[in-house]
C-alpha cells in the first residue's frame, strides 16, 4: 500500500517554466485575435472590452478546474508528480472562427456588433456540442489506436508549434538562437541556470535584454505597449442570446463551419488527454471534453467567441516537472492582465523571437512523446499521421493570400488540409491495423473515412452531401483492398 499523506504542492519551481510556456501560447493567440479583428474593422470596445475578457474568463475557468482535477488525481494515486492539464484557445479553431465565422458574419451583416453577437452564439453552440460529444469520448478513445492519435498531435506540433515557432525564433537570429540555446541546455539537457532561475524566466530576461541592447527591439515598442491600457471588467452579457436569434433566422450557413470544427476540437482534446496518459497522468477524456465544452460556453456568456481545449502543450509541462501551480497562475494572470489591458503591453514589450523557442521545445516534446509512447513497429503509422498537417499548415498560412502559388505546388494541398485531423487519424489507424494484420479493422476505418468525406468533414470546404466524391471512392477502394487481404489471411489462421 502506498504511503498516506503525500504532499501535493500548490506551487513549485518547475511551475514557473510551464507557466511561461502556457502563457506565451495563450498570449500569442490573444494578440493574433486582437490584430486580426481590428484589421477586419471590429472596434476596440468589442475586441478589448468583450472578446478578450470573454476569452480570459474561459481560460481562467478551465485552468482552475484542471488544477483542482490534478489535485484530485494526486490524492487518488498518492502521487506528488501529477501535472495539471494545460488549457486555452485552440489555435487551428481560432483561425477557423476568425475567418470562417467572424469575417463572413461581418460581410453579411455589414455591422461589427451584429457579427460579434453571431460569433458569440456560434461559440456557445460549439461548446454545447462538445459537451454532448463527451458522452462517447471514452469509447472513441478506446477504439482509436494510440499511434494514430499521437501521430496526428505530432503533426500539429511539427507544423503549427515547433515549425512556426522556429521561424519566429530566427526572425532575430542573434537573440533567437541564444534563447534557443538556453532552452536546449535548461529544458532538454536539464542543466541548472545561473542563480537557480527557472529556465524559461532566465531565457526571457536574457533574450529581452539582448534584443534591446543590440537594437533588434526599438524603444517605440514601449510607447505602443501602453496604448490600450485601461479597465475592462469581466462582466456577463446577453450577446450569446441575441446572437442565437440572428444565427437561426438568417445565418444558418455559419453552423456548417461550427459542426466540423467542434468535432475537430473534441478530438484535439481527446488526443491531448491521450498524450498525457502516455506521459504518466491518466485523466477521464469524457470529463475533459465536457469541461472544455462548458468552458467555451462560459466564455461565450462573457462575450468570448473562441472555443477552448486541453492544450497540446501539457506534455511539455509534464516534461518540465510542473504540477498544478502553473495552471492556477495562468488563470489568475490572464484574468488580471485582460482586465487592465496588460496583455497587449506585454506582447509589445517582449519580442516574439524571445518566447518562441519555449514553444519550439513544447513541439519537440510532443513529437518525441508520440514515438516514445508507442512500439517501434508503429513508427510508420505515426509518421504517416503527421503528414496531413503539413498540407493544413500550407493551406492555412498561404492559401488566403497566395492561392495560385499553393495550387501550382499541388492541387491536393487544400483538399488534404481540409479536415487534416480526421485524415491524419484515419490514415494512422488504418496503418496500425494493417501492421497488426487486422485488415477488417483497417477496412472499417477506410469506410468511416469515406463517410466523413461524403458529408464534407474531410476534403471539402463545407458540409454537403457527396462533398468529395473522388475521395469517397478512394477510401472505399482502400476498404476493398483490405477486405481482400483479410480473406487471404483467413486460410493461414486455420
Amino acid at each position: 500500500m502506498a504511503a498516506a499523506g503525500t504532499h501535493y504542492p500548490w506551487y513549485k519551481k518547475e511551475d514557473t517554466d510551464a507557466f511561461f510556456a502556457l502563457f506565451q501560447n495563450n498570449i500569442a493567440n490573444f494578440v493574433i485575435i486582437a490584430i486580426t479583428m481590428l484589421g477586419m474593422g471590429f472596434p476596440t470596445s468589442i475586441v478589448y472590452g468583450q472578446v478578450l475578457p470573454g476569452a480570459a474568463v474561459a481560460v481562467m475557468a478551465g485552468n482552475f478546474y484542471y488544477a483542482w482535477s490534478a489535485a484530485r488525481l494526486a490524492r487518488k494515486e498518492n502521487r506528488s508528480d501529477v501535472t495539471a492539464l494545460s488549457y486555452g484557445i485552440s489555435t487551428p479553431v481560432m483561425f477557423v472562427f476568425l475567418f470562417g465565422v467572424l469575417l463572413p458574419a461581418k460581410q453579411l451583416t455589414g455591422d461589427a456588433e451584429l457579427a460579434w453577437k453571431v460569433a458569440v452564439a456560434a461559440c456557445f453552440i460549439s461548446g454545447a456540442i462538445e459537451a454532448v460529444i463527451s458522452v462517447i469520448g471514452r469509447w472513441v478513445q478506446y477504439h482509436l489506436p494510440r499511434a494514430a492519435m499521437l501521430g496526428a498531435v505530432a503533426g500539429v506540433a511539427l507544423t503549427f508549434i515547433a515549425g512556426e515557432m522556429l521561424f519566429k525564433t530566427l526572425e532575430m537570429p542573434v537573440v533567437g538562437l541564444l534563447v534557443l540555446g538556453i532552452i536546449i541546455v535548461g529544458l532538454v539537457a536539464r542543466v541548472s541556470m545561473p542563480f537557480k532561475l527557472p529556465t524559461s524566466l532566465f531565457a526571457i530576461v536574457v533574450g529581452t535584454a539582448m534584443a534591446y541592447l543590440i537594437g533588434d527591439a526599438g524603444s517605440e515598442r514601449f510607447s505602443d505597449a501602453f496604448t490600450h491600457l485601461g479597465f475592462y471588467p469581466l462582466l456577463p452579457n446577453l450577446a450569446w442570446y441575441e446572437g442565437l436569434g440572428l444565427l437561426f433566422t438568417g445565418m444558418l450557413a455559419v453552423l456548417t463551419v461550427v459542426l466540423p470544427i467542434t468535432l475537430y476540437n473534441a478530438i484535439e482534446t481527446m488526443n491531448n488527454v491521450e498524450a498525457m496518459e502516455a506521459a504518466g497522468d491518466k485523466y477521464d477524456v469524457r470529463e475533459c471534453q465536457a469541461v472544455d465544452g462548458a468552458g467555451t460556453m462560459i466564455g461565450a456568456l462573457f462575450g468570448g467567441v473562441f472555443p477552448t481545449t486541453v492544450y497540446i502543450a501539457t506534455v511539455g509541462a509534464k516534461w518540465m516537472g510542473a504540477g498544478r501551480g502553473y495552471s492556477l497562475l495562468n488563470g489568475a494572470v490572464y484574468a488580471l492582465a485582460t482586465m487592465f489591458g496588460l496583455i497587449a503591453a506585454l506582447a509589445a514589450i517582449i519580442p516574439v523571437s524571445v518566447v518562441a523557442p519555449i514553444l519550439v521545445f513544447v513541439g519537440m516534446s510532443m513529437i518525441a512523446t508520440a514515438f516514445q509512447a508507442n512500439d517501434t513497429r508503429y513508427y510508420p503509422a505515426i509518421a504517416l499521421a503527421m503528414l496531413p498537417y503539413f498540407a493544413n499548415y500550407v493551406m492555412t498560412r498561404f492559401n488566403r493570400g497566395a492561392g495560385d502559388v499553393v495550387s501550382d505546388i499541388s492541387s491536393a494541398i487544400v483538399v488534404m488540409g481540409q479536415g487534416a485531423m480526421f485524415m491524419a487519424i484515419f490514415l494512422g489507424a488504418m496503418t496500425v491495423s494493417v501492421i497488426d494484420h487486422q485488415f477488417r479493422r483497417a477496412a472499417a476505418f477506410a469506410v468511416i473515412a469515406a463517410g466523413f468525406s461524403f458529408v464534407g468533414l474531410m476534403h471539402a470546404p463545407k458540409l454537403a452531401f457527396n462533398a468529395a466524391p473522388e475521395f469517397v471512392m478512394g477510401y472505399l477502394a482502400m476498404a476493398l483492398l483490405f477486405v481482400y487481404f483479410s480473406f487471404q489471411e483467413a486460410p493461414h489462421k486455420r
